[in-house]
């Protein structure tokens, strides 16, 4: 268990961090990111040809599929800054899709797909179903072959993130009693196929997805026998990620709290000298460096087995329950005012309860630590 205390940062991370940092304090100001929230799409795409550019999206790529060819370590630091200035955008739905073919697509695949990501072509996963499960082998939705060889698809997928706003999505089916992932084109999807979801974070933009009467080309299947790997391999790298967004978002929380503390007097002093108010502070700020050094961790090991996949669950079972807590006492010490819409503390909130939902909360995961570490 020594190994799972190995904390390593490479010099490609600290790049990647550093203008990170820089251009989504630029980018996202809190001002933007709720302007942003009416907004259909949800993010700016003047942004998001910038994040392009920037070369973000081929980071975990391989240089022969038109990427950096680093790891997905090396998407961390930027997932961190991400959630640290709430950067709306299609940035997490497109590299867990690349992800998904890098792990279960065929050579073809890889080499026609991984390019146009690499380039800004976004791209969604559609795995979550209404029975709420965050096994993503269990699945509901089918797909059969046509007497012509396409696949016909049926069934609801929920909470398909940026699928508005997505030229492809990747769906998880179960096909001759497998599981299998198969690559839609949504130009080829009905008008009522889509229909947008109400959900807790509104900085996030997830629909609903109808795939009753979809046909798609036997060519668009991703490998067969390699989708119950990719399912994996893609919900450990959600974890991860969500894991690095959050603890950005845990130290922007924690820094508003602090500006409140230091500037709002009551009874003659500033609230930031009372000690009911000072210990809670503090305990935040130690689980965040406590989860910070987990997901630093869990970058580091991710591609070994067994290792990488512990402190991957442990990264985000702490980044959860410290992002909960910082939050929750950011609206509490701003008194009335931060139950309101108006005070950024419940922003925050929301965006670990979204995270919470997706992929396995802190108590989902705690059981699946058990279960690996007796």
């Amino acid at each position: 268990m020594q190994e799972l205390g190995r904390l390593g940062f490479s010099e490609d991370q600290g790049s990647l961090l550093e203008v990170a940092t820089s251009f989504c304090a630029k980018r996202s100001p809190m001002a933007r990111v709720r302007q942003l929230i009416e907004d259909d799409t949800g993010h700016d795409p003047d942004v998001w040809r910038e994040i392009v550019e920037l070369g973000w999206l081929g980071i975990a790529i391989p240089e022969a599929y038109g990427g950096a060819g680093l790891q997905l370590a090396e998407v961390v630091p930027v997932m961190e800054q991400m959630g640290r200035y709430m950067l709306a955008g299609p940035f997490y739905s497109t590299t867990l899709a690349a992800q998904a073919i890098l792990a279960g697509g065929t050579e073809d695949q890889k080499r026609t797909l991984l390019p146009r990501l690499a380039e800004g072509s976004i791209t969604s996963l559609a795995l979550c179903e209404a029975n709420g499960d965050w096994d993503l082998a269990n699945i509901t939705c089918t797909a059969t072959a046509t007497v012509s060889g396409a696949l016909r698809l049926s069934g609801e997928k929920r909470l398909v993130s940026d699928a508005a706003s997505a030229s492809n999505i990747i769906a998880s089916v179960m096909l001759d009693g497998r599981p299998a992932l198969v690559l839609i084109d949504r130009a080829t999807l009905g008008p009522d196929a889509l229909r947008r979801e109400v959900i807790i974070d509104e900085t996030k933009r997830a629909y609903s997805l109808s795939l009753d009467g979809v046909e798609v080309p036997a060519a668009n299947l991703l490998d067969p026998d390699r989708a119950g790997a990719a399912l994996h391999h893609i919900h450990l790298t959600a974890n991860l990620l969500a894991a690095a967004e959050m603890c950005g978002g845990t130290q922007s929380v924690i820094d508003y709290t602090l500006d409140y503390l230091k500037t709002r007097v009551q009874f003659g002093q500033l609230i930031g000298a009372y000690q009911a108010l000072k210990h809670p502070i503090v305990d935040a700020y130690v689980s965040y460096e406590q989860t910070r050094s987990h997901v630093y961790s869990a970058a580091h090991c991710f591609g070994e087995q067994g290792v990488g996949e512990i402190a991957t669950r442990m990264a985000k079972a702490q980044a959860d329950t410290t992002l909960s807590f910082a939050a929750d006492r950011a609206i509490q010490f701003h008194g009335g005012f931060g139950f309101t819409y108006d005070c950024d503390a419940q922003l925050y909130r929301r965006r670990a309860i979204w995270h919470a939902s997706q992929y396995g909360d802190a108590a989902w995961h705690k059981a699946k630590l058990a279960d690996l570490l007796l």
